[in-house]
C-alpha cells in the first residue's frame, strides 16, 4: 500500500477509537475503552507505517512542510496520550485528544495542504532538524493533552461545586496536567530552543535572529516556566493552573499555525 492509503486506514482507526472512547465517557463501560484503546494503538501503528513510507520516498525527515509535520504532530499526540493512559488511566480523556488527532490529520488530507515531495531548501538539509522539530512537536502533543485534561479539570471543578461526583475527579485531572506539561516543558526545552538554536546557527550563521517563529516559541516557554513557577514554588493548584496551561497550548498553537501562515520569517516555510 501507498502512503496516501496507509494515512486513511490510520485516520479511520483514531476515528473509531474516539467514538469508542467518547461512548466510554458518556457510558463507563469499560469494555469500550478498552477497545477503543486497541484501536487507537492499532492506527498509531498504521499512522507509524505511514511516517516510515514518507520518509523512505522523500529521503528527508517527515515534517519539512505542513502535511508532514501536521502528520507527525498527529502521531506524536497518539504516542503522547497511549504512555499517559497506560500509567495514568486517563481513559475519558481518550476521545477528546483523539478529536484534536483527527483535526490535524483532516488538515493535512485537505486540499489546503501541498503534499508533493519537493527538494529541500539548504537549511532543512541537517541532522539538526530531525532532532529540532522531532522533539519540540512530541513536547507539544504532551501539552495538547495537558489542554484536554486542564478542560476537563474546569468541568469537573464545576460540577463538584454543585455537589456532583464527577469522574474522573477534579484533583486527578488536576495532576495528571500537571504530569503532561512536567513531561512536555523538558521536551519542549530542548527541541524547540536548544536544539533549534543549534540548528539555526548550522544553517544561518547566528544562534537567534528575533526571528517571528524564535520569538513566539519563546513566548510558549515562558507560559509553560510560569505554569511550573507557580505550581512547585508558589503552590498553584487547580483553576489557575488550568487555565495557564489553555494558554500555554494556544500559544504553541499559534506559534505552529500562526507564525508559518500570518507572519513572515525565516522559519515561515510552510
Amino acid at each position: 500500500m501507498n502512503e496516501s492509503t496507509v494515512f486513511l486506514v490510520a485516520l479511520v482507526l483514531y476515528i473509531l477509537a474516539a467514538g469508542l472512547y467518547l461512548a466510554f465517557h458518556f457510558s463507563r463501560k469499560a469494555g469500550r475503552a478498552r477497545a477503543g484503546f486497541g484501536l487507537a494503538l492499532a492506527g498509531l501503528l498504521a499512522h507509524t507505517a505511514a511516517l516510515i513510507i514518507r520518509t523512505a520516498k522523500s529521503g528527508h525527515a517527515p515534517f519539512t512542510n505542513m502535511y508532514e509535520s501536521l502528520s507527525f504532530l498527529a502521531w506524536a499526540s497518539v504516542v503522547a496520550y497511549i504512555l499517559m493512559e497506560r500509567k495514568f488511566k486517563i481513559r475519558a480523556a481518550g476521545g477528546y485528544v483523539l478529536l484534536i488527532v483527527i483535526a490535524l490529520m483532516a488538515l493535512a488530507s485537505s486540499p489546503l495542504m501541498p503534499k508533493e515531495i519537493a527538494p529541500l531548501v539548504p537549511a532543512l538539509q541537517s541532522y539538526w532538524l530531525w532532532l529540532h522539530v522531532s522533539i519540540t512537536l512530541l513536547g507539544e502533543a504532551f501539552f495538547a493533552v495537558a489542554f484536554i485534561t486542564s478542560l476537563m479539570y474546569l468541568r469537573a471543578a464545576s460540577r463538584e461545586s454543585r455537589g456532583q461526583k464527577p469522574t474522573p475527579s477534579s484533583d486527578k485531572l488536576d495532576s495528571i496536567s500537571y504530569r503532561s506539561v512536567a513531561v512536555g516543558f523538558p521536551l519542549f526545552t530542548l527541541g524547540g530552543l536548544v536544539l533549534g538554536m543549534v540548528w539555526a546557527y548550522k544553517a544561518w550563521g547566528t544562534y537567534w535572529s528575533w526571528d517571528p517563529k524564535e520569538v513566539w516559541s519563546l513566548i510558549t516557554w515562558f507560559v509553560f516556566a510560569l505554569y511550573l513557577h507557580t505550581r512547585i514554588v508558589m503552590g498553584w493548584k487547580g483553576r489557575r493552573s488550568a487555565i495557564i496551561a489553555l494558554i500555554g497550548f494556544l500559544a504553541a498553537l499559534f506559534t505552529y499555525f500562526g507564525v508559518n501562515y500570518l507572519l513572515s520569517g525565516l522559519h515561515s516555510y510552510a
